[in-house]
């Protein structure tokens, strides 16, 4: 089982990296958190790894963080869920937010990650909500759930789907809004400058 690889970045996309070891370029598939924490191509790095074994298929997954890889690992533990379900959840919401949402049993907000319906959300939350406790015991990120900043971000997006804007439209929105104002952290603030923009 390969722990981690470190090398030279070759290249990077946003579902997936290549790095160099010593002339050889191993590409692995990543999530979008993972690939907003990487460096510029030619530098070096480091990622964590699972290694996926199929009959017809050896596949690479790379996590910058610990949370990512474990998330993962549990997502996959699940009968039904596989790999590319697993990356889509990690590239739809953070680690914290993931966490919070199953931990509190908000099944219908996972049901905005791609290929999760409504059924595979509630199967989500139920089998993983211990699991999450375990694994998570302790963590700071867990036990005061998510941060204010979050939490509000988190509000914000659903209200602002609930007045009719799309996902894709109220997160660009609350993304100009949090970069022209890093301050604001209740839902309130950043639905009413969502609403001006």
């Amino acid at each position: 089982m390969i722990e981690y690889i470190a090398g030279t970045l070759m290249s990077k996309k946003p579902t997936e990296a290549v790095v160099d070891i010593q002339g050889l370029g191993y590409r692995l598939m990543i999530p979008t958190s993972t690939y907003d924490a990487l460096p510029d191509t030619g530098e070096a790095t480091s990622l964590l790894c699972y290694q996926h074994v199929r009959e017809d298929a050896l596949t690479l997954f790379g996590f910058a963080t610990a949370d990512e890889r474990t998330l993962f690992n549990l997502f996959i533990s699940i009968s039904g869920v596989g790999p590319k379900l697993a990356l889509a959840a990690l590239s739809s919401l953070s680690t914290s937010e993931l966490r919070y949402r199953i931990r509190s049993g908000q099944s219908n907000l996972l049901t905005r990650i791609p290929g999760v319906g409504r059924k595979t959300a509630e199967r989500l939350v139920m089998e993983l909500r211990d699991r999450v406790d375990d694994v998570f015991a302790g963590d700071d990120g867990l036990e005061s759930p998510i941060s204010q900043r979050s939490r509000g971000r988190i509000d914000a997006l659903a209200a602002l789907q609930a007045l009719g804007m799309s996902m894709a439209g109220a997160d660009k929105k609350l993304g100009s809004v949090l970069a022209a104002h890093p301050d604001i952290t209740t839902a309130e603030e950043l639905i009413r400058l969502s609403l001006r923009e």
